[in-house]
């Protein structure tokens, strides 16, 4: 069955008609003969909006219990069995109630797609994930509510519904988007007219990204390598010299001069590392792209301007900034700089050529291990006319013997093989002999010799010739080696270097990979374990990933890393010998990294065992220590009474019943806090939270503390917070227990900050917080972590004040609810413990018949 397609209508603020351009789509496609179905849509009680919801078939929502109410949330299993072909799924970042069959209704959507239903959805842009922070501040409010960009980016289409920020305040004026008693407030704060132009422009952006993602997929898959000015887009070409800032500046001055352009600088790094590079000025560079808001990239190629060209087209750019050639003038008169190569091949992509100080010192390049094409031709040249050119001035000295002609001849060889290498050099050699025999030795005018010793002479010529060229071929060859080997190290330490500034996953070291090489698509195999041994594709970047090592197209590359069993290749590219040497040193690194993951993920589980096993042992030592005391005082008090209850006055008898009774509640206590450290240190912690009163919550848990000694003052308007009731209870029964026992003749009180009291938020979400304070000796700031670790007891606390559990397990409790529980000295002197939990956006929750800890456990 094929998947179901998905519409998003994209809106940068509530009332700019997301659900009314959703459903006048849906009618739309019911008036074309679609089978058209709502799941879910909130009419927000906008005429408009309800207005178009008739005539539309809707499927009941289903009902759930949710804080003493009933919850009306999508029906995934109606609409799968209705199975229309459109289903209309309203805000699309809805979080679901408990109970539900996801937990969100993008994971509702998701079901639908799968059964190959169409959906058409809604969602605003402060709901994006990577966009929640900054919506935040704009409108100073935390988001609560988000869905992951990756989501939202596999939609078919993403549409923006989009009004003016004037008209959008004034349909809230008319009161077509709130009721009138809230017009007012929201007209003053998240309708504020400098705060809708924000989020229009973060919308705009966003869906501008989204488009320009598109455009790229689209030229890849239809092979379009021409240039399409879509989008102001700079790409500065870098070598590791210093003039690469001077670049990287001037190119974000031409940027500053345009809207919404991008900035992208380019290191082209060769295999055989023949131009020089800085790697200080490398990074220098790359902090100074990242500080101007731009981005780095690194490209391996043999032809720094091909490579260089080449990305550029891949990325769409309108222009292209390198610098004048460093080279020495007489390659920049013959054309082969890369500033003049880029000229020539960049077609309809705009190039400049920037000077630099540098530029007109004619520096040469770096020593090059390689003679290259260029030279070797040349020494082919100069092996024909300098053995011609010696015989011509050796012929104007007659009176020169032959040792002296031998000698020169020697030179010219050395001087060929020095511009050529080897076999320009023997073929001069070759030339010299025979020269020298013709014009030097008897008989002259003939290729015979008449004198043994001219012919070893000769022979002695030729070889010192050819020893001379093997010995530069050689130290050339030496020269190339090393070369490739510094840029292999250079590549390593920046990937290295990367891996541990970014903190790599396997699936973004792909990416990387796919960028550096150029490639359409870049793939991580392993061979599977079965009998045919058959490769596996673990991770790839890229579409379509490549095919398995041997089995790929022309054009697909593969190399076996140092572990047989794996294999890196690339697609789209065909790589020459020094690319396939930096594709090995990017595999190699690969497998560090995920051996490095695989003993991160090995270490997090001994630490959780180390963990596990010192709360183990802890909980023995208290067993075998702590527990101790109460029974035996038990044991006692019991064996005293059947002994002699007949001998004992009722005053005593009454007085052993109450130690029983405390020795009692003491070991209830002891027990209950082991078992619920154990419950958290296993991680089986598992809450039904609700929207619950503080109120509530303290009641039950101040049940058994005498009311003198605790005084409430909570305010008269305190929010409700998301919580599990019988958690909560613990949690404040044992801070209340900790205070009397460590502050016996303070004042303790419990407070509860109003409404809008300005409480800090828990990872963006507005939270509520209640406060005990007491005043008693308090804790010194270095032992306050150590307060909240198991099995912790202030200084010299004798063992009658229990086991140090008390703490440990109300912040256990506090974090599984997703809250936190801090410490902070209580002015005057004393502590004070803050519970900061969620805000509740629901109903109060009725409270249970069952009370303790008991309510959470799964």
């Amino acid at each position: 069955m094929a998947r179901g397609t998905l519409r998003i209508f994209l809106g940068a603020a509530p009332g700019v008609g997301k659900t009314f351009a959703m459903l006048e789509e849906a009618r739309q496609l019911l008036g074309s003969g679609r089978d058209v179905v709502v799941g879910t849509a909130t009419g927000h009680g906008r005429p408009e909006t309800l207005a178009l919801m008739l005539g539309l078939e809707t499927i009941a929502p289903c009902r759930l219990p949710f804080g003493g109410v009933e919850v009306r949330e999508l029906d995934v299993d109606a609409v799968m069995v209705r199975h229309p072909e459109v289903a209309v799924i309203d805000e699309y970042a809805h979080a679901n109630a408990p109970g539900s069959r996801n937990e969100q209704r993008w994971q509702d959507v998701e079901e639908l797609l799968d059964a190959g239903i169409d959906v058409l959805s809604t969602i605003s842009i402060q709901h994006l994930a990577s966009l929640s922070d900054v919506v935040s501040s704009v409108i100073e409010e935390p988001q609560t509510q988000t869905v992951p960009d990756e989501i939202v980016r596999r939609a078919d289409q993403v549409e923006l519904v989009d009004i003016s920020p004037e008209l959008l305040r004034k349909r809230l004026s008319e009161g077509h988007i709130y009721p009138r008693e809230r017009i007012d407030a929201a007209l003053a704060s998240d309708f504020r007219l400098g705060t809708l132009f924000a989020l229009r422009e973060i919308a705009l952006i966003w869906l501008a990204d989204r488009v320009d993602e598109g455009l790229a997929k689209y030229r890849a898959s239809q092979g379009i390598t021409a240039n399409w000015p879509a989008r102001e887009r700079i790409v500065v070409g870098v070598t590791g010299g210093p003039e690469g800032e001077v670049l990287i500046r001037r190119a974000s001055r031409v940027l500053s001069r345009v809207n919404g352009g991008e900035l992208l600088a380019v290191h082209i790094r060769r295999a055989d590392g023949r131009h020089g590079e800085s790697p200080q000025s490398l990074e220098a560079q790359r902090r100074l792209v990242a500080d101007l808001g731009g981005s780095y990239h690194t490209v391996a190629g043999e032809d720094a301007a091909g490579s260089l060209l080449d990305f550029a087209r891949s990325v769409n750019a309108t222009q292209i900034i390198v610098g004048v050639s460093r080279g020495r003038l007489s390659g920049r008169l013959l054309g082969g700089g890369v500033g003049a190569k880029v000229v020539r091949g960049s077609g309809d992509i705009d190039v400049h050529m920037v000077s630099h100080p540098l530029g007109t010192r004619g520096l040469p390049r770096p020593v090059s291990g390689s003679l290259g094409r260029a030279r070797t031709t040349t020494g082919f040249i100069l092996a024909v006319l300098i053995p011609v050119l010696a015989t011509v001035v050796l012929s104007l000295a007659p009176e020169l013997n032959f040792a002296t002609d031998v000698l020169v001849h020697l030179t010219a060889v050395m001087v060929v093989a020095f511009v050529g290498g080897l076999w320009p050099a023997v073929l001069a050699a070759v030339l010299d002999s025979l020269l020298l025999n013709y014009f030097e030795t008897e008989p002259v005018g003939t290729f015979g010799i008449k004198d043994p010793q001219n012919v070893f002479t000769l022979l002695v010529f030729l070889g010192a010739a050819i020893a001379v060229s093997l010995v530069v071929g050689l130290s050339a060859r030496r020269a190339r080696e090393a070369a490739r080997a510094r840029a292999e190290a250079t590549t390593l330490a920046d990937l290295a270097r990367d891996a541990l500034i970014e903190d790599d996953t396997v699936a973004a070291f792909m990416d990387k990979v796919r960028e550096t090489f150029h490639a359409r698509s870049a793939g991580l195999f392993t061979r599977r374990t079965d009998a045919g041994g058959s490769w596996e594709l673990q991770a790839h970047s890229g579409e379509p990933p490549p095919a398995p090592p041997g089995l790929g197209e022309a054009g697909s590359n593969a190399v076996e890393l140092a572990d047989p069993e794996t294999a890196l290749v690339i697609s789209g590219r065909t790589l020459t010998a020094g690319d396939r040497r930096l594709l090995t040193a990017h595999g190699a690194h690969l497998l560090l990294l995920r051996q490095r993951h695989s003993l991160q993920l090995r270490l997090n589980s001994t630490a959780k065992l180390a963990a596990g096993n010192t709360i183990r042992t802890s909980i023995l030592r208290a067993v075998s220590h702590d527990l101790r005391t109460p029974l035996a005082g038990i044991k006692l008090a019991v064996t005293a009474l059947q002994r002699q209850k007949l001998r004992l006055p009722e005053d005593i008898q009454a007085e052993m019943l109450d130690t029983i009774e405390s020795y009692t509640d003491r070991l209830d206590s002891l027990v209950g806090n082991l078992l619920d450290m154990s419950r958290i240190s296993s991680g089986s912690t598992a809450p039904l939270t609700a929207s619950v009163m503080w109120r509530d919550a303290i009641e039950d848990a101040l049940r058994d503390v005498p009311a003198a000694a605790i005084r409430i003052d909570l305010a008269p308007n305190v929010p409700a917070v998301d919580a599990d009731l019988g958690m909560l209870e613990r949690v404040i029964a044992n801070i209340v227990e900790n205070a009397l026992k460590y502050a016996p003749d303070s004042d303790i009180v419990i407070v509860g900050p109003a409404i809008g009291s300005g409480v800090a938020a828990i990872d963006g979400r507005p939270c509520g917080e209640l406060r005990i304070v007491d005043h008693g000796a308090g804790v010194p700031a270095s032992d306050v972590t150590a307060m909240f670790e198991p099995f912790q007891r202030l200084d010299d606390a004798p063992a009658v004040l229990g086991i140090g559990l008390g703490l440990a397990v109300a912040k256990g409790f506090t974090e599984a609810m997703g809250g936190l529980l801090t410490a902070e000295p209580t002015p005057g002197g004393g502590l004070t413990i803050v519970i900061r939990l969620p805000l509740s956006s629901a109903p109060r929750s009725v409270r249970p018949d069952s009370r303790g800890a008991g309510q959470g456990e799964p």
